[in-house]
C-alpha cells in the first residue's frame, strides 16, 4: 500500500482519536466510579462488598461479550457494531444514573459492560483493513499513546465529580461521553469492511470460524504473549492499594507514584514502536521489547531482593517494563490480526477475551497471593514474563517449522498451472 497522501494522513489522525476514544470507553467505566463506592453503599443501604459486585459483573460481562463483538463485525461491518454498542451504552448509563436500587444497577452495569468492549475490539480490526504494514503499526501505537491517558485520568474525574455532584454525575459524565462518542462515529466513522468481504453470520460457518481460530496453536501462542506481557505490569495496578499504603508507606494522594510511571512508559513504548515501524521488521521490534522488558523485571527482582521498597526506585522498573511492553505490543497484535485475514474481528475478539480472562484471574486469584511484599510482586511479574516470551519463541519456531511447507505447497501449485 503507497504512502498516505496529506488528507489521508490528516484522516488517519482523526481516525486514531476516534479508536482511541471508543478504547477509552472501559477504563473510564471501570475507574471514574471506584472514588464513589463508599456513597452508592450509603445511598443503596448495602455493604461495600455488595457494590464490588457492580464491577465485578461489569467486567464478566465485557469479557463474554468481547468474544462476540468482532464477529458481529465480520458479518454486519465494523460501523454498525460500534454504532449500535455506543447507543446501548448510552442507555445503560442513562440506568446507572436513575437506577432505583442496587439491583437495576447492577443489571445497567452489566449492560455497560457488554457494549464497552466494542470499540476496543473492532477497533483493532479498522486498524488492519484500513492499513498495511508500517502505517499500521504507527497507527495502533497512536492509539495506544493516547488510550494509555485514561487510566491516570478517570480517577481524578471521578473523583472531582464525586465530590462536587454526587456519585451519579459520573454516570451523566459517561452519558454525555457515549453521545459524543456516538456522534463522532456516525459523521467521521468510516466502514472498512466491503460487502464482499463479510462473513454469513450463520451458526454453522461461525462455529467453523471460531474453532479456526481457536484451533490456531500459532495464534495461541500470541495472544497469550500480549496477555502474560501485560500480566507482568498489570499485578501492580491490581495491587496498587497495598503497594502504595503498605509497601511504599504513600498516603491516598500519592498514587500517582504507582500510576505515573507505568502510563508514562507505555506512552514512551508506543512511541517507539510507531517511530520503528518500517524502519526495521515487526520481529526485530518483538526482540527489542522483549530485551527492554527482561532488563526491568531482573532489575526490579535483584532491588528488591537486595533493598527494601523505596521511591523512585521501585517504581522506575515498572516504568521501564511498560516502555518494553507497548513497543513490542502493536507488532504481535498485527501478527496475530493477519493470520485470519477474513476474520479479523473475530481474531480480535478472542485476543480480547483472552485478555480479559487471563486479568480477571489474576485480580481475583494471582494478586492477593503474591501482593504481600514487593520481592513477590516483582517475582510474579518475572514469571509473567518468561512465560509471555516463551510463548513468543513458541510461535517463533512453529512459523520456521511452517515455512518450508508453505514454500512446498507454492512450488507444486506453480508446477500444476
Amino acid at each position: 500500500m503507497p504512502e498516505p497522501t496529506p488528507p489521508a494522513r490528516t484522516h488517519g489522525r482523526l481516525l486514531a482519536w476516534l479508536l482511541a476514544g471508543l478504547a477509552t470507553i472501559g477504563p473510564f467505566s471501570i475507574d471514574t466510579y471506584l472514588p464513589s463506592f463508599p456513597a452508592i453503599a450509603d445511598d443503596y443501604g448495602v455493604s461495600a462488598l455488595y457494590v464490588q459486585q457492580t464491577l465485578s459483573i461489569y467486567l464478566a460481562s465485557f469479557a463474554v461479550m468481547s468474544l462476540f463483538h468482532g464477529a458481529l463485525s465480520d458479518s454486519f461491518g465494523r460501523r454498525p457494531v460500534i454504532l449500535v454498542s455506543l447507543v446501548v451504552f448510552v442507555v445503560a448509563s442513562i440506568g446507572c444514573t436513575f437506577a432505583p436500587s442496587i439491583g437495576t444497577l447492577l443489571a445497567c452495569r452489566a449492560l455497560q459492560g457488554m457494549s464497552a468492549g466494542a470499540g476496543m475490539v473492532v477497533g483493532r480490526a479498522i486498524i488492519r483493513d484500513t492499513y498495511d504494514g508500517p502505517q499500521a503499526q504507527r497507527l495502533m501505537a497512536q492509539v495506544t499513546m493516547i488510550f494509555s491517558l485514561a487510566p491516570a485520568i478517570a480517577p481524578v474525574v471521578g473523583g472531582l465529580l464525586d465530590q462536587a455532584f454526587g456519585w451519579k454525575s459520573i454516570f451523566v459524565f459517561l452519558t454525555v461521553f457515549g453521545v459524543l462518542l456516538w456522534a463522532g462515529c456516525a459523521w467521521h466513522l468510516p466502514e472498512t469492511l466491503a460487502r464482499s468481504d463479510r462473513q454469513p453470520f450463520r451458526a454453522a460457518p461461525l462455529f467453523a470460524s471460531y474453532l479456526k481460530v481457536c484451533g490456531s496453536l500459532r495464534f495461541a501462542m500470541l495472544a497469550f504473549a500480549v496477555s502474560l506481557n501485560f500480566a507482568g505490569f498489570f499485578v501492580y495496578i491490581v495491587s496498587a492499594p497495598v503497594v502504595v499504603y503498605q509497601h511504599l508507606g504513600l498516603s491516598g494522594t500519592e498514587f500517582a507514584w504507582l500510576f505515573v510511571p507505568g502510563i508514562g512508559g507505555v506512552m514512551i513504548g508506543a512511541w517507539l514502536s510507531g517511530r520503528l515501524a518500517g524502519r526495521t521488521t515487526p520481529e526485530r521490534t518483538i526482540a527489542l521489547g522483549y530485551a527492554i522488558l527482561a532488563i526491568a523485571a531482573t532489575t526490579s527482582l535483584v532491588y528488591h531482593a537486595l533493598f527494601p521498597p523505596a521511591i523512585p526506585w521501585s517504581v522506575l522498573p515498572i516504568m521501564v517494563y511498560t516502555i518494553g511492553m507497548a513497543l513490542a505490543m502493536p507488532s504481535i497484535t498485527l501478527l496475530a490480526l493477519d493470520m485470519f485475514p477474513r476474520n479479523r474481528g473475530m481474531v480480535s475478539s478472542v485476543q480480547g477475551f483472552t485478555q480479559s480472562t487471563t486479568n480477571a484471574v489474576l485480580a481475583g486469584v494471582v494478586a492477593p497471593l503474591v501482593s504481600f511484599s514487593q520481592l513477590s510482586l516483582a517475582i510474579a511479574a518475572a514469571v509473567f514474563l518468561a512465560i509471555g516470551a516463551a510463548c513468543w519463541c513458541a510461535y517463533l519456531k512453529l512459523s520456521q517449522g511452517m515455512a518450508p511447507a508453505v514454500e512446498a505447497v507454492g512450488r507444486e501449485a506453480a508446477s500444476t498451472e
